[in-house]
Formats: structure tokens, sequence, C-alpha cells
């Protein structure tokens, strides 16, 4: 059941992806410097990123499911909580301090790092929903 639950989560966090990238998709495709077709990303067809990034959904909630079993995070709640926490005090100062050094936009920084916060919480809720 735990293999399932880890799925589930993923893919929840995931489908948050979809919905904060689709909300900032013109601020993002501006801050990223990703090559723009038609008003769309222009590798926005090529499968391999969104394989690459459920596969990397997956070992996220695979890595927050042992994290919380290991210290006792149970019900909805508090995984929202602690979910959030990883993706805001872990995940996101992580990847702003690589972008910092790339010299990448602030404006990518605060959408990454919102992706990471909210997706983060997202699996933790989800993986104490069930």
């Amino acid at each position: 059941m735990e293999f399932i639950n880890t799925i589930v989560a993923a893919i929840g966090g995931f489908a948050f992806g979809a919905v904060w990238y689709t909300v900032f998709a013109n601020q993002w495709m501006e801050a990223s410097g990703v090559e723009v077709v038609d008003g769309k990303p222009a590798n926005q067809a090529d499968p391999l990123p969104y394989i690459i990034g459920l596969a990397a959904t997956i070992f996220v909630a695979g890595m927050m499911r042992h994290i919380f079993a290991g210290s006792g995070v149970e019900g909805i709640g508090r995984g929202l909580l602690y979910g959030a926490g990883l993706g805001l005090f872990i995940a996101a100062p992580w990847m702003i301090t690589c972008y910092g050094f790339a010299a990448r936009k602030k404006s990518l920084m605060l959408i990454d790092a919102g992706y990471a916060t909210g997706g983060a919480a997202v699996i933790g809720a989800l993986l104490n929903a069930f």
C-alpha cells in the first residue's frame, strides 16, 4: 500500500506543477530564456522533460515517505506542513543557491522555489491522506 500512496502523492505533486506552471507560464518562459514558438515553449511536445519530471517527483515522494515514517509525521495537516517545510527550507534554498551562481533571474528563482514548496506540500498531504 505504501508504494501506491507514494505514486499517488507523486502524481499529485506533478499535477500541482502542471497547474503552477500554467498560471506562471508567461513569466516562466520570459525568466527561463527557453525558446518560444507561437507563445509556447519550443520543447513543449518533447516527452523527455515530462518523463524526467515525473520520475524526479516519484523519488521526492519516496524519500518524503521514508522521512515521514521515520519521524512519525501523521495526518494530512502535518503532512502538508512538513512537506511545505521540506520544500521551503531544503529544496528551495538549494535551488536558489544554484540559480544565484548561474546568474538566473530572481523571478525564475521565485517561480521554481514556489513549485518546490507547493509541490512538496501537496506530496506531504497526499502521503498521509490514505
